[in-house]
């Protein structure tokens, strides 16, 4: 009797099973090879965007009327099918792995740009006025108060996009270049099951691996975030206990 009516090791190949550890096994190299390509190019986009979502904010918030143009292109290019975003790049930049990165860049500004703008806005005012009253210039300012003060929802923007980026890595798959998009594509197209559930299931391993590796990073990096909340847990007022019964009895005489 053969390994595969026998239901060998190969058997859940021969069967075409969505779950088959086989295809794990010896296809090891093959994804890999898809998951670093599907980490860098998110690492890189969003790190990208990044650098550029920060000034584009610092601006929009330092004069109002940077601030709808901000606003409003980034929020254009968010409503862009991403389908349409790779194809109007590729012109540009060909079949190539920029293609995607840059894609991934335009469609990370606007959760970015937001959320440092909604940093900085909910800075408080006394802090500034403290700062400039020690004679901090706009610079310094920026550097060692506003910044610091809008580290929370700058790490929460970008943990947004980094997520965000995991997902849309995959239609990058269009140009050859989507990590493990590729596999998902390639394995619907010729149905294989098991090919098409291990790189989604990677995708998703990989999603929430970036989303608690940067909340870790959050936590270390805003200390005094945990510690406001364990000073206002310390502060709130205890209920008040219960008068005896004594007592009571003697106050209604």
């Amino acid at each position: 009797m053969s390994s595969v009516a026998a239901g060998g090791p190969q058997g859940c190949l021969a069967q075409n099973d969505w779950l088959c550890w086989t295809y794990v096994r010896t296809r090891q190299s093959e994804l890999l090879d898809a998951t670093v390509e599907h980490v860098w190019i998110t690492a890189l986009s969003v790190a990208i965007a990044l650098a550029v979502a920060l000034p584009l904010a610092v601006a929009a918030r330092r004069w109002r009327a940077a601030r709808a143009p901000a606003l409003g292109v980034t929020t254009l290019l968010y409503t862009i099918p991403s389908l349409a975003m790779f194809a109007l790049l590729l012109p540009v930049f060909g079949l190539s792995a920029a293609v995607v990165v840059t894609g991934l860049v335009l469609y990370s500004l606007t959760v970015l740009v937001r959320n440092i703008l909604a940093g900085l806005d909910a800075v408080p005012g006394e802090a500034r006025q403290a700062a400039e009253g020690m004679g901090y210039g706009p610079g310094r300012l920026l550097l060692e108060v506003e910044l610091p003060l809008a580290l929370p929802a700058l790490l929460a923007g970008v943990r947004i996009a980094t997520v965000t980026a995991v997902s849309l890595t995959t239609v990058g798959a269009i140009v050859g270049y989507g990590g493990l998009g590729n596999l998902i594509y390639d394995g619907m197209e010729s149905y294989f099951k098991a090919q098409v559930l291990t790189a989604s299931a990677i995708c998703v391993v990989l999603a929430v691996v970036a989303d608690l590796l940067l909340l870790w990073l959050q936590r270390v990096l805003t200390p005094w975030t945990r510690a406001g909340t364990r000073k206002r847990a310390v502060r709130a007022p205890a209920a008040p206990a219960a008068a005896p019964a004594q007592d009571l009895v003697g106050k209604a005489d």
